[in-house]
């Protein structure tokens, strides 16, 4: 077992990432491939939501440079100048244990490589239906990256169970570094009156499949309906995350757009041009390939809710309010983790906002959030990594009465 990352003589660590998420600009911030242009992904579907944890990463971490491992191919000379040249790898965080996870050539290329890997916020997915039944493939990655670490750091509970039940115990509950990415220990949400909410972000996963939801015309219906709800109340914007047809209607020529609308009142999703939805989306509709654009969009709501995990966690790293609604395993797990006040899709209960706006419920995620900010930081250090998460100002001893 490897007990320190750090070979690099007291100058900042070079390092390398394992399935990145988009180009880093200005050291340690993420967007999408070449988003400048727009026609390029228009197409194509990828979950911004990714970037958000590579771009978190990259903020917890110091580093003087950074490559990408490449999992595809398998060359030697690559091999021997990630050996050389680097300092560690850090396996960015994502939803990687599965049963349909391809993993490439990863196992060939862990095998070769003798620096040590960071498993930074992964997770285990349990189908909608029926047990998890992993590939032996992703068994071996999962226990070659037990053995490049001092600790493995995982999204919550269900994740360590099923990397204990693979024989694999040297796990640390992290939960995501998209919510330290400001590394703030003393971060705290703290509810405004109801009546000072003005402006709204529902965080939008209108596509899924089978494997995430047990019943998709319920969740749509759920998700239709509470988008409707919050925008009777407030100043709501709905903020997607690949969804081709939302992209189109914001950035496509004026066919694509047109295909996009007559596309989703075909699936039922919108229901015409007098539809309070097709408003939403004609007037509110938000999407960007660079993340800043996203922690923009939360800093300036004031309160964010709805079906993206990564989208709502934004929200809570800078402050702001969030109400989780959940789903499948991952979103489950996570407000598990961080004791987030959230909504059953499937409770068959109506949503209602008051329900959740009770300070000690997020008094609750406060006191989670503290505990697992330690536990973050703890990870990094007994992985030997040189990051950036702070401790609070130490406190006044007291004086005992004589």
């Amino acid at each position: 077992m490897l007990t320190h990352m750090s070979k690099n003589g007291g100058r900042a660590p070079r390092i390398l990432v394992m399935i990145p998420s988009g180009e880093v600009y200005d050291h340690d911030c993420v967007r999408w491939y070449n988003c400048s242009d727009v026609q390029a992904s228009l197409e194509h579907y990828h979950n911004i939501g990714d970037a958000f944890v590579y771009d978190s990463s990259l903020k917890l971490l110091n580093f003087e440079t950074l490559d990408a491992l490449r999992i595809r191919e398998v060359r030697q000379e690559d091999i021997d100048r990630y050996n050389a040249e680097f300092d560690y790898c850090f396996l960015r965080g994502s939803n990687y244990i599965h049963g349909s996870m391809d993993w490439e050539n990863a196992v060939s290329v862990l095998e070769k490589l003798k620096i040590p890997v960071l498993s930074f916020g992964i997770g285990a997915q349990a189908p909608s239906k029926g047990p998890l039944v992993l590939s032996e493939t992703t068994k071996r990655v999962m226990r070659l990256l037990s053995d490049r670490c001092v600790s493995m750091g995982v999204r919550g509970e269900y994740t360590a169970d099923v990397l204990w039940n693979l024989g694999i115990k040297n796990v640390r509950i992290i939960g995501c570094p998209t919510l330290f990415r400001n590394n703030r220990p003393d971060q705290r949400i703290t509810l405004p009156s109801l009546d000072d909410i003005r402006r709204v972000c529902f965080t939008l996963r209108r596509e899924v499949s089978h494997a995430y939801s047990p019943d998709i015309d319920l969740y749509q219906q759920v998700q239709r309906r509470a988008i409707l709800d919050m925008a009777q109340r407030f100043r709501v914007e709905v903020a997607a995350q690949g969804e081709i047809e939302e992209k189109k209607i914001l950035f496509g020529t004026p066919s694509q757009r047109e295909a996009a609308m007559t596309q989703l009142t075909a699936e039922g999703w919108l229901h015409g041009e007098d539809d309070a939805m097709t408003r939403l989306y004609e007037s509110s509709l938000f999407y960007s390939d660079v993340v800043a654009d996203y922690e923009a969009l939360s800093r300036r709501s004031d309160l964010v809710l709805g079906y993206r995990l990564h989208g709502n966690l934004m929200a809570l790293a800078n402050g702001v309010p969030s109400v989780y609604f959940t789903y499948d395993s991952r979103t489950a797990e996570f407000v598990d983790t961080f004791r987030i006040p959230a909504y059953d899709v499937y409770s068959g209960k109506p949503f209602r906002l008051e329900d959740y706006w009770d300070q000690g419920l997020f008094e609750r995620f406060n006191r989670a959030y503290y505990h697992r900010y330690h536990e973050m930081r703890t990870f990094l250090d007994e992985n030997g990594v040189d990051h950036k998460m702070t401790v609070e100002a130490p406190r006044p001893a007291l004086r005992l009465a004589s």
